[in-house]
């Protein structure tokens, strides 16, 4: 069985959804495609509390357990990403270097698009190699958002 609810972050409305095991999507929700779901489970819950500590500068790591449904080179990418520390962005081709294999950075470009579940699996995290904000599948602003809000937390620049 798929649970679903909403979440009103800072950067908008997101869908959560999760099974049993794990979260299956986080995703960015337009305010028109709000609809009227709430049969959150353990795992949802989990989810919510950890998100509302991750805005409000409690929480720098996620701990909720995630299951993602990809290829195994894009869960391979997706793991990758969730090592990313907190406050720190890499390129694309540092994805790939850390992922064995140059050449896959278009491969791992697309995998980190495909990324089911925003924030968590901190896909925001990967920037363009001359540092420019790339692609994000939540729209770049969101992008900017998240990454200064990091920055910001991690220089002690929030909730002090």
């Amino acid at each position: 069985m798929i649970y679903s609810a909403y979440y009103n972050s800072p950067v908008g409305w997101l869908l959560l959804e999760a099974d049993e095991t794990g979260i299956t999507k986080v995703h960015f929700a337009e305010e028109n495609e709000r609809g009227e779901l709430e049969n959150a489970c353990l795992v949802l819950k989990q989810c919510i509390l950890e998100l509302d500590e991750y805005f409000s500068g409690k929480r720098e790591e996620f701990s909720v357990k995630v299951n993602a449904s990809g290829t195994v080179f894009q869960k391979k990418v997706w793991e990758q990403l969730q090592k990313i520390p907190f406050a720190k962005t890499i390129s694309y081709a540092q994805l790939a270097t850390q992922l064995g294999d140059l050449k896959s950075i278009r491969a791992a470009g697309t995998a980190n698009g495909k990324n089911p579940i925003a924030i968590i699996i901190p896909c925001h995290r990967v920037i363009g190699s001359d540092g420019s904000l790339t692609g994000y599948g939540g729209g770049l602003w969101r992008k900017k958002w998240l990454l200064d809000f990091e920055r910001k937390r991690k220089q002690g620049e929030l909730f002090e």
